[in-house]
């Protein structure tokens, strides 16, 4: 890697402008904390969507990468049972052709896989092969109107998490319903989850529902998010 060349969270944590970054809980109060945090997200958002490259492609890592036991499942959730054979994917909100689509109709769509790295914000790090439906051609079918701005993501346990637009139609943001070769398992997000090797892994939603464009976002923006972490979230 060129050193004279630095990734765009390097650049944001150098900046300062990382919401994650933000050391706000040392001696000031809650109140300013929040002031000051309400103040900078904005900001914060219109840096990384100018660092974005919505074409440009993350890392790729061959079949022999891949860690297995690497990606870690939280033991203390338990994991909705979604019946594949009714589960229905739900797309609305402002598009002109509303969906609902079983795994067999997914299936049908050719399948995109990728192997890359899925980071937690948490500090660890693994290299998954991800199989499935590219977001952006699940989008075009349902015919986004020109006001959409925003993908909301509504999960069978409750989680629910919001993207910009140009990150959601990425090349390499997939819907997937396989991990490592095989069927993708219950405690992974099955029937189908978000991978994307471009966003930190708490807005990869797990047993992805419902798919809803919007052209602005509701107050509850994701379930971290909520809690105080950044909502961009780009690697």
């Amino acid at each position: 890697m060129n050193p004279n060349l630095m990734s765009r969270r390097q650049l944001l944590q150098l900046s300062g402008l990382s919401g994650i970054g933000l050391l706000l809980n040392g001696c000031r109060s809650a109140d300013f904390a929040e002031g000051v945090g309400n103040a900078i997200d904005p900001l914060n958002q219109r840096v990384e969507e100018m660092l974005l490259r919505p074409q440009a492609l993350a890392i790729e890592y061959p079949i022999s990468s891949i860690e297995p036991q690497a990606l870690i499942v939280n033991p203390k959730k338990t994991s909705p049972i979604i019946n594949p054979d009714t589960f229905k994917l739900i797309i609305d909100g402002v598009v002109n052709q509303p969906m609902q689509l079983s795994m067999s109709d997914l299936q049908k769509i050719p399948l995109q896989s990728m192997v890359i790295r899925h980071v937690c914000v948490e500090g660890w790090a693994a290299i998954v092969q991800w199989g499935g439906v590219r977001l952006r051609d699940l989008i075009a079918l349902a015919q986004p109107q020109v006001s959409a701005r925003y993908v909301y993501f509504t999960s069978g346990d409750g989680y629910y998490e919001s993207w910009d637009m140009p990150s959601a139609l990425h090349p390499q943001t997939l819907l997937a319903y396989q991990m490592n070769g095989q069927p993708l398992p219950v405690d992974n997000g099955a029937p189908l989850r978000l991978a994307a090797p471009i966003k930190l892994g708490y807005k990869q939603s797990k047993w992805v529902t419902r798919v809803t464009i919007m052209n602005q976002l509701p107050s509850k923006k994701g379930y971290w998010e909520d809690q105080g972490y950044e909502w961009f979230a780009g690697l």
